[in-house]
């Protein structure tokens, strides 16, 4: 079915909703919540706290915003400590609900739970969390799946492999997006040796049925290669990647995903509609070497649809051509140059729980 981004209310998801195994609903399916969390620790972050709360509120507020006849998010922020709150509160007002909450840091997406539909409700799925293969430990990051899980109310099912939600893209309807640099990596589980260790696993916790694999993900990227900053499902049979802009250190990268995309097929034959847009090309870090910056680490939202950019050339064309893929969403263009440098974006911080719709 070729839907442009809209809901994804169709028998596939209506049967899903009451079957025994995990659902996983796409993205831009109607969200009871949406969890993101607010830069707290000036020991992470540095001289750079202020401006990336300044970004992480500025995509709260717009999130939780209106638009035409969809109501907004609603946006629950987390914020560590006095400090935290009170510039959180400063900076969203009543657009957001704050929640006070230990983290380590604010990367819910791979933290946080994945919400999945299981016999008719709504179960909060974790994962074991070891820093991205170990490069970064921090204290109240392995157990805050849980302890959201709880304050959303929902059960917990914990599954004893490591798994970040951005190393997966979902599209309702059980196929999976995801990297061999990633998920087959030593460093996260070491007994993945196959494809097929990994599709075992995925199957049993999430319910995916099919998997598509890309090899490598963007350079100098600390998460291994996530999909959420190299290919998205914006439709159950539409995927959006990237075409890289002049000077993009990881242009050989994205038209080797692009090729393989193309050339994917479903479990019944059919090819994807593929689309691409233009990378923000070459962003350095403080240190003048390629930033892993991306327009795929978008967030969809219930009325808009969030989209990093980085002061560079290509962004007025990235949500340019964006823009009519989302019918009766916003699409804004947000500055994210202050998060990349924690190492992610939008879709990094967020995480959404999904609404239950009426079978």
């Amino acid at each position: 079915m070729f839907i442009w981004g809209g809901l994804f209310i169709d028998p596939i998801e209506t049967n899903a909703r009451m079957s025994s195994s995990p659902f996983i609903p796409p993205e831009w399916a109607p969200h009871a919540a949406l969890w993101t969390a607010f830069p707290s620790n000036p020991d992470l972050w540095e001289e750079d706290l202020v401006p990336a709360q300044a970004e992480a509120a500025a995509m709260a507020r717009a999130l939780a915003a209106p638009y035409g006849d969809r109501h907004g998010d609603h946006v629950i922020l987390l914020a560590d400590g006095a400090p935290a709150i009170a510039a959180a509160q400063a900076a969203v007002g009543d657009r957001a609900t704050i929640w006070a909450q230990a983290f380590g840091d604010i990367w819910l997406r791979d933290t946080g739970p994945i919400f999945a539909v299981q016999d008719g409700a709504v179960r909060a799925q974790g994962f074991r969390f070891n820093g991205w293969g170990a490069k970064y430990l921090l204290p109240d990051d392995d157990d805050l799946a849980e302890r959201l899980a709880a304050k959303a109310q929902t059960p917990f099912d914990s599954h004893d492999f490591v798994l970040e939600g951005g190393a997966i893209e979902l599209n309702g309807a059980g196929i999976a997006l995801t990297t061999r640099q990633c998920l087959l990596n030593p460093n996260r589980n070491p007994g993945w040796t196959s494809d097929a260790a990994a599709e075992t696993a995925l199957r049993a916790a999430l319910g995916i049925t099919e998997v598509i694999w890309l090899d490598e993900g963007l350079a100098n990227d600390h998460t291994d290669g996530h999909i959420d900053n190299l290919a998205r499902f914006i439709a159950s049979d539409v995927i959006l990647c990237q075409s890289p802009a002049p000077g993009d250190p990881n242009a050989d990268i994205l038209r080797a995903i692009e090729d393989r995309l193309r050339a994917a097929r479903d479990g019944s034959g059919r090819p994807f509609h593929i689309i691409t847009i233009p990378s923000p090309g070459l962003v350095e870090d403080a240190d003048g070497d390629p930033a892993p910056a991306s327009h795929m680490n978008f967030i969809i939202g219930n009325a808009s649809v969030i989209v990093p950019i980085y002061e560079t050339p290509s962004s007025a064309g990235a949500i340019a051509a964006l823009a009519p893929l989302f019918p009766g969403r916003r699409v804004i263009g947000l500055p994210a140059r202050f998060l990349l440098t924690g190492g992610g974006a939008f879709h990094c911080i967020t995480q959404q729980q999904p609404a239950l719709l009426a079978p």
